[in-house]
This record gives C-alpha cells, structure tokens and sequence, in this order.
C-alpha cells in the first residue's frame, strides 16, 4: 500500500492576516492618523463628543477583555474608574500636579492597585468572582467617602485644577489627546496580548480552566496580566471622565464608584459581541449615539429603552452586531487567532 501526498496547493493552510484584514487594518491607521489630528481638524462639539466616545471605547474592550477572552465576568470594574478619578483630584488639586501627569499617574495606580486585589478575588470563579469585585467597588467608595479631603460624601470638584492652569479650549483639546492616546495604546496592548502566545492560554482558560492548567498553562499569571490591564484601562476611563466633566458630583462616590458603570460596559459588550476584538467598539458606538440622541428626550425611559434592547440582542442576536457578521461573512477584521483554510 503507498500513501500518496497531497499536493501542496490541495494541502490545509493556517492563516492569519487576510487581504481583508489588512486593507481594514491599513484604512484603520488612516483614519486614527487623521483623529489624532482631530483638535487641528473638528470643532469643539466633535472632540467633546469623541472624547466621550473614547472613555467608552476603553471600558467597553477593557470588560470585554475580561469576559471575552478570559472568563472573568466582572460587575466591579467601577471600583478602578472611581479610582482613576479620585486619584487625579487627589494628585492634583491636593498636591498641585499638573492634571494630565496626574491621570498618568493614577492609570499606574490603577495598574498598582489591581495586584493585590487580584491576588484575592482571581482565585474566586463565576458568580464569586463577579459578587467579589461588585464588593471591591463598595469599599473603595466608602473608602473615598470617609475621607473628608476628597468631598466626603458629597464628591469633589477638579474645575480649578484644570481651569487655573489651562483654557476651557486647550483643556478640551489636551483631554482629548489624552483619551485618544490611552484607547489607541490599551487597544494595542490588547491586540499584541490576545496574538501571542499568552492570549491563546487566556482562550484555553475561558473555555475550560482545569483543561488548560492541565497541560501547563499558567492559569492564575495568565488571569493576573489580563485583570491588571483592565484595572489600569478602566482607571484611565475614569481619568479622562474627571477631566471631561471636571467635578464628581452631584451623588459623590455613589456616582463614579456606581454599578451602573459595569452596566453600560456589560451593554456594550453584548450588543457589539461578547469575545470578539471588534465588536466592542461598535457596542460603544451604540451606546454612544444612544445616549447622545435619546437620553435628554426620554428621560427616565432611557434606561428602559436600553434594558429592552440589551434584552432583545440577549435572545434574538446572542453574539452580537459583530459576533453574527463575523460568523456569516465568515471574515475577521483584526484577527487576533488562527484560522485553518482549505486548500484549493
């Protein structure tokens, strides 16, 4: 009996990159190279509206990152938003820093932070895990609320921080950069992260944790590098969101330590596609054009209305906007896996 090789054009092939995908990923370094000129190019409206899209860009890939590609379904991601923005009070209106090294600084702290409180809440899984860090967020806001400095319980302000050292136009400009600055690189870290070797062992760990420590991967250091990353973006999210409003009022800590954080990011997340790189940004494009054309006319109904739609993707679009695209059209944007095509 012989055995007979393929040819190698009729032979299986792993591949990465797509001429799709690198045509979208040329387009894409256009369009973030004319955004970062954006304070040189849009008015004002259009950078206060993308630096809000921004923030939310973050916290929607940060949570998704969590859930997505490590299994932590998180519901106290709010802890390290209050975080950010307490620090840059804190840094500079208490200590005179200069507002934007202060956000810098508090995106480290946030970073800092998340080493020790994932050393405790990693090992919990599931419900545990997500009822942990829902704990988390409250201490640290009764934390902040105990601290007399920091507003109490009534919250603080950052107006005189930020207005005493720079224009309402070059602080609307140097946020924007900010927060432009922070998504591209937290997006990047993420997309090198999720292409190497760590991001396939962080798949193995969300499908199946025993599996995987089962053939060697380092499930609690693998968990740990994804938690600190997404305590520093979501405290860099809480950084840009200081400087875009200036107070954290009128509820306090109730308002930047609230749940209703992890409830937009959760939104996002399941309407643009829970575990896939894109779907996130197009989660927080909706939430986005949501809050900016219905919130200030339906008032309280608002959150109703996002509740049904959450709901409605939840039972008739479980993957999502982009899940279900990428599933149909069978094609992947920004791949951060392997795909195995058959030869001709």
């Amino acid at each position: 009996m012989t055995e007979h090789a393929l040819p190698a054009s009729a032979a299986p092939r792993v591949e990465r990159w797509t001429p799709v995908s690198l045509g979208f990923t040329l387009a894409l370094a256009a369009v973030l190279a004319v955004l970062g000129l954006g304070p040189l190019l849009f008015g004002q409206a259009t950078i206060d509206n993308l630096t809000e899209l921004y923030f939310l860009v973050i916290l929607a890939m940060m949570w998704n990152a969590l859930a997505g590609y490590g299994g932590l379904v998180s519901v106290g991601q709010q802890a390290f938003i209050g975080i950010g923005a307490y620090a840059v009070v804190f840094l500079s209106v208490e200590h005179s820093l200069s507002p934007y090294l202060a956000m810098a600084l508090a995106t480290l702290l946030g970073a800092a932070v998340s080493i020790p409180v994932g050393a405790v809440v990693l090992w919990l899984r599931g419900g545990a895990f997500a009822i942990g860090m829902w704990v988390v967020a409250e201490v640290f806001a009764i934390l902040v609320s105990l601290d007399s400095s920091l507003g109490g319980g009534t919250g603080t302000s950052a107006v005189l921080a930020f207005n005493l050292r720079y224009s309402p136009v070059q602080r609307l400009h140097d946020t924007y950069w900010f927060a432009f600055a922070a998504a591209a690189i937290l997006l990047a870290i993420l997309f090198v992260l999720l292409r190497s070797r760590l991001g396939a062992a962080l798949q193995a760990i969300r499908d199946d944790e025993e599996a995987a420590a089962s053939v060697g991967v380092r499930v609690l250091f693998g968990k740990g590098v994804l938690f600190v990353l997404a305590g520093a973006g979501c405290t860099a999210a809480g950084a840009v969101i200081v400087a875009w409003q200036l107070s954290i009022l009128p509820l306090g800590p109730d308002s930047i330590f609230g749940v209703n954080w992890t409830a937009k990011m959760i939104f996002m997340v399941l309407v643009g596609g829970l575990g896939t790189f894109e779907g996130p940004i197009i989660g927080a494009v909706v939430l986005y054009l949501l809050e900016t054309y219905l919130s200030t006319r339906l008032g309280v109904w608002y959150l109703v209305v996002l509740g049904g739609i959450a709901i409605g993707f939840a039972l008739l679009l479980p993957r999502g906007i982009w899940g279900t695209l990428q599933e149909r059209l069978n094609t992947r944007l920004l791949p951060v896996g392997y795909r195995l095509r058959a030869g001709r």
